[in-house]
């Protein structure tokens, strides 16, 4: 069977709740992203997936993804990769969609318009899709504990299109999607399953 991404957005923060851009800040999980965290990892040790024996477990560096991953119980095998690191969003950077657009525009949109002294949606694109290509030539399926700008880019590249496609897939804290296949094309098989979270 050819490689899956299993993808694990990480749980709620302060930054997160408030809808702030939580690019390169290392803001801390609150409790409740923690127990989120743990919901996962019960669901996950269960039927289908029966704590995902053979897969191969990469997470961003940044604190609040390594420690969805420790608290889901896989953090004992994880692979900090940097290319899973979130959006840099530059002078963007903590602030919420309605005070960037007070600056920038009402229309002001990240995947048209972009960020500010950050990076381009482009460079996203390929740190994307680097993680995709090492995904595959590994041939084994890899669960990836990382953020939702990122991992809605990942989403949009698996399926060959624009990473700006990702403004039109939703990915909430502590979600689980699965990039799969679908007669020998790629597919979502699963996408933004809260269904632990009660």
């Amino acid at each position: 069977m050819a490689a899956r991404l299993l993808l694990v957005r990480h749980g709620r923060t302060a930054w997160s709740v408030a809808g702030r851009h939580t690019g390169r800040t290392d803001v801390p999980l609150l409790d409740i992203g923690r127990a989120d965290a743990e919901r996962l990892g019960g669901r996950l040790r269960r039927s289908p997936w029966d704590g995902l024996p053979d897969t191969e477990v990469w997470t961003s560096p940044l604190s609040r993804a390594r420690e969805t991953c420790e608290l889901a119980g896989f953090g004992a095998g994880a692979r900090p990769v940097d290319d899973l690191m979130e959006w840099d969003y530059g002078a963007e950077e903590g602030m919420t969609p309605d005070e960037i657009r007070a600056r920038r525009g009402a229309d002001w949109l990240i995947w048209r318009d972009g960020v500010t002294d950050g990076e381009t949606l482009a460079a996203v694109g390929e740190r994307a899709d680097r993680v995709i290509a090492g995904a595959r030539e590994g041939g084994r399926d890899v669960l990836i504990f990382a953020h939702g700008h990122i991992l809605r880019t990942l989403g949009a590249r698996w399926l060959g299109m624009d990473p700006a496609f990702a403004a039109h897939i939703r990915l909430d804290p502590a979600s689980l999607s699965v990039l799969g296949w679908a007669y020998g094309a790629p597919a979502i098989e699963r996408w933004n399953d809260t269904g632990h979270l009660g």
